[in-house]
């Protein structure tokens, strides 16, 4: 009895390490399962061996349920990872799966099929992110397919494709600015000659508050002017007008690569102070004025340029200026547009409108006297300022594309100047000489056609005359 009940506890005994290696080979077979499920996706998973129970770890990333003992069917619902185990009877552990939930990059694959047949891309997950591969005929359509993607993984796409070749736009703009200005003045000044008066009527015409008239009959720049002395009485007549017209034109041209944004100021900086440091420096910071522009042109289907285009003039205006701790801050004059468009290659809109108009009036008059119908114009001198300004802005866009520096497309102002000789330039008077002239370039048409008579003949390229 001894020897038997001996045996059955060293056959035991025997089996306990056998029985955890059998369970851990179990587990070695059947942890290396993963599975890939799109988001918003199901899919159903088939086991070998017969399943009693399954688990998932987070339910939140995934949910699982059994359709069989052997056949469990999964849905993808938020992207992440997550595990499902799968349990026999027993309760020992079957298989473990790795369970990741992706973005949906077949379905973006058909999707950009759909609507971008033409375009060669290409899409991948890494974790939660879907890169976009591949090249597009088009900045445009590169958009498009980064917007649709977007659909797929807000604010989880990493745009790696490019643009087979680069478009170049080239912008034409010119700014015309007519500046109209009218004064006028008529007035009658009657003052104790040596006594105290409102001003100085000086040769410049500049009138100095406080002063005294200490010389009759100074004139007035710009004006027709007298005046007459009387015992104790000095009477000044003066007329003034004047008109003046100002036109500034600037026509910049730019390049810039199709979805990029290029800047181009004509004008120049002024120093605005922004703090005062411990020790008393002052900090500066220069603000720029001018002729500025700021575009983005993205090169559509079919030939269609999109525009987006924010000129800008703007001048120092010391009128609207501060006077901060001593300094002297200008203020400026700013008039600018912005707005977005579609034309095509050598189209031209304008931007006009931007009209300012000024008016000043001032009357100085004797108290009661000058307000007296006809006679009281003895008594009161007039003046009225007008300024009108009108701003208009025409923009052209074109496609460009470079040309060889060899084939002789491109000619330069100095490419036919040359420096005078001494006898060109001492006896002659020519500041001066031309240089040989470059080749012509091959007309279109035939190669045969060159040789026939008849045709145009003239110069080309820059002339200096």
């Amino acid at each position: 009895m001894m020897k038997r009940a001996f045996l059955i506890a060293a056959l035991a005994a025997a089996a306990l390490p056998v029985l955890p290696a059998m369970a851990q080979a179990s587990m070695e077979a059947h942890t290396g399962l993963s599975l890939n499920l799109p988001i918003n996706k199901s899919q159903t998973l088939r086991v070998p061996r017969p399943f009693a129970r399954l688990a998932i770890g987070n339910a939140d990333i995934a949910d699982v349920s059994a359709v069989t003992t052997s056949v469990a069917y999964l849905l993808g619902k938020q992207i992440g990872t997550t595990n499902l185990t799968l349990y026999d009877k027993a309760g020992g552990v079957i298989a473990v799966v790795d369970v990741t939930v992706s973005p949906d990059a077949m379905g973006l694959k058909q999707k950009l099929a759909e609507i971008l047949p033409t375009e060669n891309l290409g899409v991948q997950v890494a974790n939660d992110t879907l890169i976009l591969s591949g090249t597009a005929s088009s900045a445009a359509a590169l958009q498009r397919a980064a917007s649709i993607a977007e659909a797929y993984a807000p604010r989880k796409v990493m745009n790696m494709a490019g643009v087979g070749t680069a478009q170049q736009i080239l912008l034409e703009v010119r700014f015309a600015e007519m500046q109209r200005g009218t004064v006028k003045a008529l007035g009658i000044n009657s003052v104790a000659f040596g006594g105290p008066a409102r001003g100085t009527l000086t040769p410049e015409g500049v009138v100095t508050e406080g002063g005294t008239i200490s010389t009759p009959g100074a004139g007035i720049s710009g004006t027709f002017g007298a005046a007459l002395r009387f015992p104790g009485l000095n009477v000044s007549f003066q007329a003034l007008e004047s008109k003046g017209l100002i036109r500034t034109l600037a026509q910049p041209n730019i390049i810039a690569l199709s979805g990029e944004t290029a800047n181009f100021l004509a004008g120049g900086e002024f120093p605005v102070p922004t703090g005062v440091a411990v020790n008393g420096q002052v900090s500066i910071e220069f603000k720029q004025f001018g002729v500025a522009l700021a575009f983005t042109p993205t090169l559509l289907e079919d030939g269609l340029i999109n525009l987006l285009v924010a000129p800008e003039v703007s001048s120092l205006d010391p009128t609207a200026g501060i006077d901060l701790n001593g300094l002297r801050i200008p203020g400026l004059k700013v008039r600018r547009a912005r707005t977005t468009l579609e034309l095509r290659d050598g189209q031209t809109f304008a931007l006009a409108g931007l009209i300012q108009n000024d008016f000043r009036d001032t009357i100085n008059a004797v108290p009661l006297l000058g307000r007296l119908p006809i006679l009281g114009a003895l008594f009161r001198s007039s003046g009225f300022n007008r300024q009108e300004t009108e701003l208009v802005i025409l923009v052209t866009p074109r496609i460009v594309r470079p040309v060889a520096a060899d084939s002789g497309a491109l000619a330069l102002p100095t490419d036919q100047v040359d420096e005078p000789s001494d006898t060109d330039f001492f006896l002659l008077g020519n500041s001066e000489r031309r240089g040989p002239m470059l080749p012509a370039l091959p007309l279109p048409g035939p190669a045969n056609a060159i040789n026939k008579p008849g045709g145009v003949a003239a110069d080309h390229g820059h002339i200096v005359r």
